[in-house]
C-alpha cells in the first residue's frame, strides 16, 4: 500500500485546460480528483454501469442531471445512479477541485448525449 497524490498518479488532460487524476484505479472502483477551471464544462453524458459520487473539495459547481441544475458548494456532493444524464459544470469565476469515485470504474462506460 502507497500513498496516493496528484504527484505520483496517472494524470490525464480532457476539455478546455482540465485535469484528472488516478487516485484508485481498479475495475470495481475509481477514485479520481478533477480540476476544472473556471467557467470549463464536460459534455452531457451518462454510464449504463457505473454509479458516481461527485464530491467538492474547493470552489463550486453545477451538475446538470436528468436536465435540472444543482449548485455544490465545497464539502457538498451528489450521487449520480446509473443510466442518469449528468454534466459537471464549472460556472463559478475560480477552479473547481473534486472528487469523483465510480462504482465500477467510469472510463469506457460513458455514452456522451
Amino acid at each position: 500500500m502507497e500513498i496516493v497524490d496528484v504527484l505520483n498518479t496517472e494524470h490525464y488532460p480532457w476539455g478546455n485546460g482540465c485535469d484528472g487524476w488516478h487516485l484508485l484505479k481498479k475495475h470495481n472502483l475509481s477514485v479520481i480528483t478533477e480540476r476544472v477551471p473556471a467557467g470549463e464544462s464536460e459534455r452531457a453524458h451518462f454510464h449504463i454501469l457505473s454509479r458516481q459520487f461527485f464530491y467538492i473539495l474547493t470552489g463550486e459547481a453545477t451538475i446538470e442531471v436528468d436536465g435540472k441544475s444543482k449548485v455544490l458548494h465545497a464539502h457538498q456532493g451528489i450521487e449520480i445512479p446509473p443510466n442518469t444524464i449528468h454534466q459537471f459544470r464549472n460556472d463559478s469565476d475560480r477552479e473547481a477541485i473534486f472528487l469523483v469515485i465510480s462504482v465500477p470504474k467510469s472510463h469506457g462506460d460513458r455514452i456522451e448525449v
